[in-house]
């Protein structure tokens, strides 16, 4: 074979993009840390760069085209929100008591009605599944960050970071919940909206609404039932490394039949996560060097950066920097933060409401993919959210990603020594 040959390898562009893309995440994720805010935060960051560099350095390549970047990006998220249900299980919601469903449902629902009226004050023009899309991104929290911030402070065991961690996993689940329903209100507004009005709505909310809880009902009687046969089936095969791709492959395959019903495949593979019980997992992992969390940890570690550089790379720099747009992220950031402030003060026994309040403000990860699944989807050739919408809500999770430990930290300081 000849050299000109092995240099026209198509694939080696994209080995060198990926190169890039794994380099700026450590380096915005790095940075990050030393100015102590969570990886993520940049992430987005270093993708919003990479974006605009290209109007600078015109040969500078364009990371969001790239398809095949984009493909093991959407695996990282997948691998993402599979380890995020299996860190939710069923057991550890019934645990939490009822302080943490009450934070958790003041959590999906003031965001809810703040983002709307934010929506409705400011973005006169939008749809009513445009607002309830707003308010839906603003309705969830990222616990990794925060039982990251109550790790530090030595709190993370306390009554308070105990309902925290509670609320944070239910909170995800409604978020899972409104995701699904406003995104089939989304699809549907784009063909019936004009036709049928308000009532198309209403039916496709509820249509939404009950197709996610057969889903999610289907996933846990269902595949509770299924998922420990299988495994107790290929526990009997004698080849080894069964248990990651085998977990994969169910993953994968929760989130097709999610899709199936109209979910967004991120609920599916979330659902995988919270069907599989250490129980189930047994037959195989007493054969393995390693349980399936360490083997995740690597492959989220190493694919999820991708997914953030690429969102942050996906945003419209001109739109983000545009006023309107700055004081749409600004005044979202409030509303964010107030109505998860409110929190705290439902959670009663005594507990400590601004710790809980601000341990619930963080976004994070799960709002970045919310806002993508609205990317996502399309009307013709263009996005169910304007480039302007889809920055502003961005500039809110990075601002509320970035203030959240911050308040955290500076409640349990003061709360010190009463913090139950």
């Amino acid at each position: 074979m000849s050299f000109a040959l092995l240099v026209a390898d198509p694939m080696a562009s994209t080995l060198a993009l990926l190169a890039l893309l794994w380099v700026a995440a450590k380096i915005g994720g790095e940075l990050a840390v030393r100015f102590k805010v969570p990886a993520v935060a940049g992430q987005l960051c270093i993708g919003v760069l990479l974006a605009a560099l290209p109007k600078y350095f015109p040969s500078f390549p364009k990371v969001a085209d790239s398809p095949e970047a984009s493909a093991m990006a959407y695996i990282g998220v997948v691998f993402l929100m599979f380890v995020v249900g299996l860190e939710s299980s069923i057991s550890q919601m019934l645990k939490v008591g009822w302080a943490s469903l009450r934070v958790a449902t003041m959590g999906v629902v003031a965001p809810m009605v703040c983002g709307l009226l934010v929506a409705y004050w400011l973005l006169p023009e939008s749809t009513l599944a445009e607002d309830l899309f707003i308010g839906a991104c603003l309705s969830v929290t990222s616990l990794s960050i925060s039982i990251q911030v109550l790790r530090e402070r030595g709190v993370s065991k306390s009554q308070s970071g105990k309902v925290i961690i509670g609320a944070a996993i239910i909170d995800d689940i409604l978020g899972l919940l409104v995701l699904a329903a406003v995104t089939g209100i989304a699809i549907a507004s784009t063909a019936t909206a004009a036709t049928n009005g308000g009532s198309a709505l209403s039916a496709q909310l509820g249509k939404a609404l009950g197709m996610t809880m057969l889903f999610l009902i289907f996933a846990l009687a269902v595949g509770r039932w299924v998922s420990p046969r299988i495994f107790k089936i290929a526990s009997r095969f004698r080849s080894e490394e069964l248990l990651l791709p085998l977990a994969l492959a169910f993953a994968f395959a929760m989130a097709y039949l999610g899709n199936l019903v109209g979910l967004a495949t991120i609920v599916g593979a979330c659902a995988a996560g919270l069907v599989l019980e250490h129980t189930h997992l047994v037959f195989l992992q007493e054969r393995e060097t390693h349980s399936l969390d360490d083997m995740l940890h690597p492959l989220v570690m190493t694919f999820a950066p991708l997914f953030f550089v690429l969102t942050g790379a996906s945003i419209d720099v001109s739109a983000l920097l545009q006023p309107s747009t700055l004081a749409l992220a600004g005044v979202l950031t409030v509303a964010g933060i107030v109505g998860k402030y409110a929190c705290g003060y439902v959670a009663g026994g005594g507990l400590n409401a601004p710790v809980i309040g601000w341990g619930m403000v963080p976004r994070g990860e799960v709002g970045i993919i919310f806002v993508a699944a609205g990317r996502d989807i399309k009307i013709g050739d263009t996005s169910f959210l304007s480039p302007e919408i889809q920055a502003g809500i961005l500039g809110a999770i990075l601002l509320t990603t970035i203030l959240g430990p911050i308040g955290l930290a500076w409640a349990v300081n003061k709360g010190k020594g009463t913090i139950k």
